[in-house]
């Protein structure tokens, strides 16, 4: 049996290491990625950000953020969060998603959160289901026992910076998916059991992997990153395959890196992922934290 704290700390590593392996394959196609590196399955680095082998891109950076904020402030942690997300584009990353660029642009502006995801709503014409509050919410299902709370912080985390339900409606889904592998529940039965509430998700059982889709539209990240994890039996061949479908690919792997990397545990990430992460004592800090 695996035991808490190694779920949670495997999941931190999950999306870290899914995020440095997918950071090289974004925005490629299959074809691309197989030309250039075959089956990608070590964290190299490169990609289109140039970056470091280990360096990690928004998808950790803000689940980092997220973590901090429950950290900082339990009870209502909102403000916390968002203030660590300030602190995060202050640093002037070299990789920001467009919905989360414009609304934190606004929140600087405003210094009103309760407008920021409808302004980005607006600006975007309407197009705020991306994936970027998905990449960042595993923390709240790492931290929050009941499950309730839990997913009441996922959707408030999620409107920051995401207006549309189907942004909420994914972190919620994940987030349940990950509660219960926190408790030790079997893959699968979370997964048909949750699925009811979100039937449009349904076609993840049947679809090939020619069929997938991996955009930033957080509908098909998240068919992506489920597909990846159901059809695989360890926490690496899910992340490769992720990180392999190309489109985006860091994203991809790193939502499907989280999830394993609870179900599977910390041991199970190969050490080669893990001691490249530059980011490794940051995300032990926080795991020891939420277990406290």
């Amino acid at each position: 049996m695996v035991d808490r704290y190694e779920r949670i700390l495997g999941g931190l590593f999950g999306v870290a290491c899914g995020d440095a392996l997918g950071g090289t394959s974004e925005f490629m196609s299959k074809d691309e990625i197989e030309r250039k590196y075959g089956y990608l399955k070590d964290i190299i680095g490169g990609g289109c950000w140039n970056l470091e082998p280990g360096e990690v891109t928004d998808d950790t950076m803000m689940t980092i953020a997220v973590a901090e904020g429950i950290l900082d402030n339990p009870g209502n942690p909102i403000e916390d969060i968002g203030k660590h997300f300030i602190e995060w584009y202050d640093s002037k990353p070299k990789d920001i998603g467009n919905i989360i660029r414009i609304a934190l642009g606004e929140y600087k502006r405003s210094n009103d959160w309760m407008k920021t995801a409808f302004y980005a709503h607006q600006a975007t014409g309407g197009m705020s289901a991306g994936n970027g509050s998905l990449m960042r919410c595993l923390p709240v299902a790492l931290y929050y026992n009941g499950a309730e709370k839990m997913l009441e912080i996922t959707a408030s985390q999620s409107l920051l910076t995401h207006y549309d339900q189907k942004a909420t409606d994914a972190c919620q889904f994940y987030n349940l998916l990950v509660y219960q592998y926190l408790n030790n529940k079997a893959k699968i039965p979370p997964i048909r059991e949750y699925i009811e509430k979100y039937p449009e998700y349904k076609q993840v059982f049947q679809l090939s992997k020619d069929e997938l889709k991996p955009t930033g539209y957080v509908f098909d990240t998240l068919i992506c990153a489920l597909w990846c994890f159901i059809n695989t039996y360890s926490f690496e061949d899910a992340v490769c395959e992720a990180a392999n479908l190309g489109g985006d690919a860091d994203t991809i792997a790193a939502i499907t890196g989280g999830m394993a990397g609870v179900y599977y545990g910390y041991d199970a990430i190969p050490d080669r992922w893990k001691e490249k992460i530059l980011v490794k004592d940051q995300l032990i800090s926080i795991a020891q934290r939420i277990l406290i």
